[in-house]
């Protein structure tokens, strides 16, 4: 419950579920007026990485899709506010849970290996050095971690585990990635790991995450009066005073406006964006070369070269070589293709998560998403996702990069994976419609860092003014989630209000003596 009335307007820089969830939180418990909150969002709908849409002839696209599970407590918490989009009576948060009862996972096809379901799926692979440095890291103190890499910590051989195939390819971790953003969700999702090899205790939504999450916040933001303005973008804030007090006193947007912030405003700014500079393609063409402009890692950039304790964007923004991969999304022309994976993979469509082909050259993984994945999509042309954690390498049947295929090229890699024949390839995607998109910052949050590197939620000094999303620090949660976003806004309206009361805690599975008990045996296991 408000503990008192939070005054002033309250702009939020961004479109994000951090940004959306802060107006949430503003309203239903700080006792905000929607017409007191404004949204600023460059592109042309809110909802940042929580995208799904049609595009026009060309089909449908989603870049990719957040991980769920039940000890994501603020997301729940939020969600439970949200009336359903296909049932008002019940909340988003309920929608979810009936969703997962009706479709429980349990991938019976978790990798695959020369066109077969792989012998040994259920297996970790881990020998006893594997082990042994694997309950090192979750033991060790961040803090004596620093900069170091995935590489750093682990032999070779661990690289060519099943244990790291499935890791890394269920969270986008790559070797040369932060061995201490690793350690984090090892502790956080320990009780997750007997589930691991059949990725069981995830939780999915209904629809792709737009139309289950971001659409439902939206229309009830907007019930409230909420201003959301699309297509503008914050080119620059003016702050003001010295790093001990200092203000937001103006944004200024790209089209030339600038916007006053009044003494009793508040502002939230969202620094970077997983899915700046992301550009696509379509069935014949591949994405450019070039990237897309990124407007969030170039306000970040301004404002970090002219005010000290914002953090370092170049530490994440970087080395997009190192923080890239291309995903892809079809559009089928019939069920043919869900009827053949059902049969291949034993899992009912919607149930089995992801489907990783572990001697890929691209290390190429696809999803048979519940149908219908978007509402609105007609029952005879199902929609099913695919990515490639290692797209910088030559593929098996294309011999390019993944970033430079087409999206019919990665129709005929997977077809090579999967050992279709020619008449199979042309039954299952004879007319299919595939965008490609690479997104050269997608795991830009993984990359190795120091203390600094990313700034507080409520920098040093700053009286009106916070940072939420990915690129905030938060101890102990995990980035990639969308359970850091909301609890980066959750924890910014605490402390710039005083109107609400903090997050719920991070739930910590690694002081649950059961979790690391059953998490010890399967390591143990091997």
């Amino acid at each position: 419950m408000a503990q008192h009335r939070a005054t002033g307007r309250h702009y939020m820089v961004g479109g994000g579920i951090a940004a959306l969830s802060a107006a949430v939180l503003l309203i239903r418990d700080g006792g905000v007026p929607g017409d007191q909150i404004t949204i600023l969002e460059h592109r042309d709908t809110a909802g940042g990485s929580l995208d799904g849409s049609r595009q026009a002839e060309a089909g449908y696209l989603t870049r990719g899709g957040r991980m769920f599970e039940p000890n994501f407590v603020c997301t729940l918490d939020l969600l439970s506010a949200i009336p359903a989009p296909d049932d008002p009576a019940i909340s988003v948060r309920d929608d979810i849970i009936a969703f997962n009862r009706m479709v429980p996972g349990r991938a019976e096809c978790r990798l695959v290996r020369n066109g077969h379901r792989a012998e040994d799926r259920y297996q970790l692979g881990l020998g006893a050095e594997e082990i042994v440095a694997l309950n090192r890291l979750l033991l060790i103190p961040e803090g004596r971690l620093g900069a170091r890499t995935i590489n750093d910590w682990f032999a070779p051989a661990f690289f060519g585990t099943n244990f790291w195939v499935m890791w890394s390819t269920m969270f986008s971790f790559q070797p040369w990635h932060s061995v201490a953003e690793m350690r984090r969700y090892m502790r956080r999702f320990l009780h997750l790991f007997p589930g691991l090899a059949r990725i069981e205790g995830i939780l999915r939504t209904r629809y792709n995450q737009y139309d289950s999450i971001v659409a439902p916040i939206l229309h009830w933001l907007s019930a409230q009066g909420v201003d959301l303005r699309t297509g503008a973008s914050v080119a620059d804030v003016t702050i003001t005073g010295t790093a001990d007090a200092r203000r937001v006193t103006q944004l200024h947007l790209s089209t030339g406006t600038t916007i006053d912030i009044a003494p009793e405003d508040r502002v939230y700014l969202t620094l970077g964006s997983m899915t700046d500079a992301t550009v696509t393609g379509d069935s014949d063409t591949p994405p450019p070369a070039s990237d897309a402009p990124a407007p969030g890692f170039d306000l970040w950039r301004r404002l970090a070269a002219r005010h000290e304790g914002l953090g370092r964007p170049e530490v994440f923004a970087g080395r997009p070589d190192r923080t890239s991969w291309t995903s892809f999304t079809v559009t089928l022309p019939s069920p043919a293709f869900v009827t053949f994976m059902e049969d291949f993979t034993r899992n009912r469509t919607g149930t089995g998560g992801l489907v990783t082909f572990a001697e890929s050259g691209w290390l190429m993984s696809i999803v048979m998403f519940h149908q219908p994945h978007f509402r609105g999509q007609p029952a005879n042309q199902p929609v099913f996702w695919g990515y490639g954690l290692r797209g910088d390498r030559p593929g098996d049947a294309i011999a390019k990069p993944m970033a430079q295929a087409t999206g019919h090229e990665m129709l005929d890699e997977l077809a090579h994976q999967l050992r279709l024949t020619a008449n199979q390839r042309a039954e299952f995607f004879g007319g299919a419609r595939v965008i490609p998109c690479r997104m050269p910052l997608i795991t830009s949050q993984f990359m190795p860092r120091q203390p600094g590197d990313r700034p507080p939620v409520i920098p040093r000094g700053a009286e009106n003014f916070a940072v939420i999303g990915q690129f905030c620090d938060l101890p102990r949660e995990c980035v990639f989630t969308v359970e850091y976003s909301i609890r980066s806004a959750w924890t910014a309206v605490h402390r710039l209000t005083g109107a609400i009361a903090p997050p719920p805690p991070v739930v910590r599975s690694d002081r649950d003596p059961r979790a690391l008990l059953r998490a010890a045996g399967v390591l143990l296991s091997g």
